[in-house]
């Protein structure tokens, strides 16, 4: 195997340690460009675990990407969909789907609150098993350090969390969006939307993102998921579930609202990703 085929190997796990950590696919696929330009530079019969020395350098750059504040703002694009990482570092698509749908938008926003090296000891810990003995040296601390660092950030995620929960105004703003999408009302749908609202959509084709209230408002399949569908919470946030007549998932949109505005909505659609989701049952 040549050593563009042993990374090849190895970059769909790459890109979910820097997506996790970062929270834009844009910067996450220049982390791990990044990390094969180092790669190529490296003497590969010197490098006894080629999967742990990438998930450092990865762990390396994202850290310095944060810490200098160079993170640049999601554009729209289709994406692939996402895969995973097991503990001893192969890939495994059907795991990292699973913890892609848990570490969803809210636990992004809440990320972005933690220090960048609790983030860093969070996300590789917490997310995919890697052992504070491998974390530590990526931030210069002790296995022992590394393990306060990630104690004190999954305290911080699990308060946030806990603190999440939709208050009544939030429903409300989303309690409006839903009867406009209902009653086809263009202008209400805008009145509701932050002029910058991000929509997040996950569907069988693909992950795309689109950015403005007009964009989002017109999309046509986000209208119709959420006339279809019904008030609920899924992680804390307020959210629309739509179910087929039989009762099975069929479309799930969460919200971020901030005043009287939603800011940022995670549209699943894709069976495959509800499936495995953790949803509330049909009322």
């Amino acid at each position: 195997m040549t050593l563009a085929e042993a990374f090849e190997a190895h970059r769909d796990r790459l890109r979910a340690v820097a997506y996790r950590m970062l929270g834009s696919h844009a910067d996450a696929e220049d982390v791990v460009q990044e990390a094969w330009l180092r790669l190529s530079r490296q003497e590969a019969g010197a490098i006894d675990n080629l999967g742990g020395w990438l998930t450092t350098v990865v762990g390396r750059i994202s850290l310095d990407v944060l810490r200098s504040g160079r993170r640049r703002p999601e554009v729209s694009y289709d994406d692939g969909p996402e895969y995973a990482v097991t503990p001893d570092g192969t890939p495994a698509p059907e795991e990292l789907a699973a913890i892609g749908d848990s570490v969803g938008v809210a636990l992004l926003t809440v990320l972005d609150t933690l220090r960048p090296d609790e983030r860093l000891a969070f996300v590789l810990h917490d997310v995919f098993a890697v052992p504070f003995a491998e974390v530590g040296p990526i931030l210069g601390k002790s296995a022992d350090a590394t393990k306060m660092l990630a104690s004190r950030a999954r305290r911080k995620v699990q308060g946030a969390q806990q603190s999440a929960s939709p208050d009544r105004r939030q429903r409300e703003v989303v309690q409006a969006f839903l009867a406009a999408a209902r009653e086809g009302r263009f202008e209400r749908l805008l009145e509701v939307l932050h002029p910058e609202v991000k929509l997040t959509a996950h569907t069988p084709d693909g992950t795309y993102v689109v950015i403005g209230a007009t964009e989002v408002a017109t999309r046509a399949r986000l209208a119709a998921a959420a006339a279809h569908g019904h008030p609920t919470t899924h992680n804390g946030l307020p959210a629309i579930l739509a179910r087929t007549p039989e009762g099975t998932p069929q479309s799930l949109l969460t919200f971020r609202v901030m005043g009287d505005r939603i800011t940022h909505i995670t549209a699943v659609a894709d069976p495959a990703r509800l499936a495995r989701m953790d949803l509330p049952d049909a009322g």
